[in-house]
């Protein structure tokens, strides 16, 4: 043990751990929540769904994961070999940054930044590059079609996020996960002082994660499968572990941002319990209206952004900033 801390600092040795769990929980909630959307599906569409491998199909998800892995990666002939490459890493690496600044516990988090709302933000926008990489290098008019839509529903949709957070942001005067959540102390969530922001956080977060309704890259009856078309094996694994990364990314900023983090009854002692139920109960709506409502049209999903969500957001932020401004007596 002497011999290990002395090649690596207790500080770093600290983020390696955190660094390998966090990837695991990525791992993980890959596993379990394909699992779970499957089986949901199958309840909402009146089947059995998963039933074969294990006790109720519960080990069909590491079955299918297992051969992903070990399927050859086919790399079709004339794509941009390098970018096509890089593509699946880019899409799965800054998914799993942002979780190192998510507070899941009072003393649970790996790194607390004053910056740490602004690095979970700069991280979800380098996702859109990476699908754009996967699109122009595939060389297929299906992928490049989808990327072009993902640089256009991203660059849509961000703008609300942004603003519905920083309505939170003018109210805690504060970047930090923690400052934020330790603001919504006493039952006082923001989710009460702020709905239409979580709202509109709501609506842009599920569009920002391409989820049906709002899955216009993939698009399998107009695409085939959008900017993943020519991938297969881990390559595509990758794509679908960032997707539901994703997921649990937005679900977490939304439970640390409007649903008091990991504040509830034992705080002390089931505080990351309560995180993860807030969180997990995101994802569960996320499944329940895909499978519930059809894909809308492209233009749809613009005005629903450009006329409604932006102008709602924009209005709601002018009036936080008037009410912290002239009522400060509210937000103390």
């Amino acid at each position: 043990m002497e011999s290990i801390l002395a090649i690596f600092p207790p500080e770093l040795l600290r983020i390696l751990i955190s660094g390998i769990l966090v990837i695991a929980l990525v791992f993980l909630n890959g596993l379990v929540m394909v699992y779970f959307e499957r089986k949901l599906a199958g309840y909402m569409q009146y089947r059995c769904g998963l039933m074969e491998i294990g006790w109720q199909g519960v080990l069909q998800s590491l079955v299918d994961g297992i051969k992903l892995i070990s399927k050859r990666l086919v790399i079709p002939k004339n794509v941009d070999g390098p970018l096509y490459r890089i593509a699946p890493l880019l899409a799965f690496t800054p998914v799993v940054l942002p979780f190192l600044v998510v507070p899941f516990g009072k003393h649970l988090q790996v790194r607390d930044l004053n910056v740490g709302l602004i690095f979970v933000m700069a991280m979800g926008s380098l996702n859109v590059m990476a699908i754009f990489m996967a699109g122009w290098s595939s060389n297929n008019k299906y992928s490049m079609f989808g990327a072009m839509r993902t640089v256009a529903q991203n660059i849509a949709y961000e703008i609300p996020i942004l603003l519905s957070l920083l309505s939170v942001v003018l109210v805690t005067n504060t970047f930090s996960m923690s400052g934020i959540v330790d603001a919504q102390s006493g039952g006082s969530w923001f989710i009460l002082l702020q709905p239409v922001a979580f709202l509109i956080y709501l609506v842009a977060g599920v569009a920002e994660t391409n989820r049906a309704p709002f899955d216009l890259p993939e698009a399998e009856s107009e695409l085939t499968a959008g900017f993943h078309t020519e991938y297969s094996g881990i390559a595509f694994g990758l794509f679908f572990l960032g997707e539901y990364a994703n997921m649990l990314t937005v679900s977490c900023v939304a439970t640390t941002l409007f649903l008091g983090g990991w504040h509830g009854p034992w705080e002390e002692y089931f505080g990351t319990l309560w995180f993860f139920l807030k969180a997990y109960s995101i994802m569960f709506f996320m499944i329940w209206i895909r499978w519930t409502f059809p894909r809308v049209r492209f233009d749809q999903l613009m005005n629903l952004a450009w006329k409604y969500l932006i102008p709602f957001a924009l209005v709601n932020l002018l009036v936080t900033a008037a009410a912290v401004k002239f009522l400060p007596l509210i937000f103390v």
